[in-house]
């Protein structure tokens, strides 16, 4: 309002009260004010050792268009001012361009004397920890949570709840399944009072694919993506993103399930092997049964003979114990 107004006095007064020109000053006031309204809004995102920085930059590069100018004064061309107004008005673009540019990406490794507090604090944005949508669904990370090794804040990305949602909606009843596991882990980790689970509106129109743009907010909050997929970790790995991956973290510690061990699946499909059933874990971890694959469909009680944990996920290798009446399974996937 105030440059709406101020644009609108400022063109009346300039030209003798005309008042259709005054109108044109008020139009070009109001776009002022949302101009300066834009840059407002951008600067907020912008540290402000950046923006020290950047001013910095911007005053030297103007000081340097200053004495490329007044050096004119001592060459042929100062004796035709349109040329030398044209010169400085260039230099002055230019330079304060290249001063502004310069000193806010170069901030960072310069060191402000008596101005530490402008360093960023120990938890600063390159210790954000965005989650995909695998490692939700996965559930691991919750328990990880729930024993208070992990703390501090979690980012989960609008595009990844909108997946998570879209999973949970899926005429397939497993995946229907896994997509509402995935909902209730992330509605306990919210509860969890170690853990600050913030939901992110910020997304890529013009990327295609969550995983990519998982990779393009990684890179614009100088962030680390946690997950178990494999394909994603290999490809943030080649952009240089920082990948912590919840199968690894599994490699370190002893499995969930031991050789000798007896469990409760439901055989879905059948395996690449002959005479094998593939049966699935509450939390997508494939079992493969042998000599099960006649059993589709059917509850089977099977005895673990070896675990296989890779950074790509971890197989379960079984054989078939008995048959398991409907009535006394445990569930579909339980153990």
């Amino acid at each position: 309002m105030v440059c709406s107004i101020s644009g609108f006095f400022i063109t009346r007064a300039y030209y003798d009260y005309d008042f259709p020109l005054s109108l044109i000053g008020l139009l070009l006031g109001f776009l002022v004010s949302i101009f300066v309204i834009q840059i407002e809004q951008a600067i907020r995102k912008v540290s402000l050792r950046i923006i020290f920085g950047g001013v910095i930059g911007t005053i030297i590069g103007l000081l340097i268009a200053s004495l490329v100018a007044y050096s004119l004064r001592f060459t042929s061309i100062w004796a035709n001012q349109e040329i030398v107004t044209w010169i400085y008005v260039a230099l002055t673009c230019i330079l304060g361009y290249l001063g502004l540019v310069i000193g806010s990406k170069k901030s960072e490794e310069i060191n402000f004397p008596g101005l530490g507090f402008l360093k960023k604090s120990p938890r600063s944005s390159n210790d954000y920890r965005i989650l995909d949508t695998s490692v939700i669904i996965d559930g691991r990370l919750a328990d990880v949570c729930d024993t208070g090794f992990i703390e501090g804040n979690l980012i989960v990305p609008q595009f990844v709840l909108g997946e998570l949602q879209y999973v949970a909606d899926s005429s397939d009843s497993i995946k229907r399944s896994r997509g509402r596991r995935g909902l209730d882990i992330l509605n306990r980790m919210q509860k969890n009072p170690h853990i600050n689970v913030e939901i992110v509106d910020q997304d890529f129109p013009k990327i295609k694919g969550v995983d990519s743009k998982l990779v393009a907010l990684a890179k614009k909050m100088n962030g680390k993506i946690v997950t178990n997929d494999f394909n994603l970790n290999k490809v943030a790995e080649l952009q240089g993103i920082k990948i912590l991956n919840v199968n690894e973290l599994a490699n370190a510690l002893k499995p969930v399930v031991l050789p000798g061990e007896v469990m409760t699946v439901k055989v879905i499909k059948e395996g690449k092997e002959l005479g094998q059933g593939v049966a699935y874990l509450d939390d997508g971890t494939m079992v493969i049964v042998d000599n099960a694959s006649k059993h589709l469909g059917e509850n089977v009680e099977t005895l673990v003979t070896s675990v296989l944990q890779t950074t790509a996920g971890r197989m379960i290798f079984s054989e078939l114990k008995e048959i398991v009446p409907e009535k006394k399974a445990y569930g579909a996937n339980s153990r």
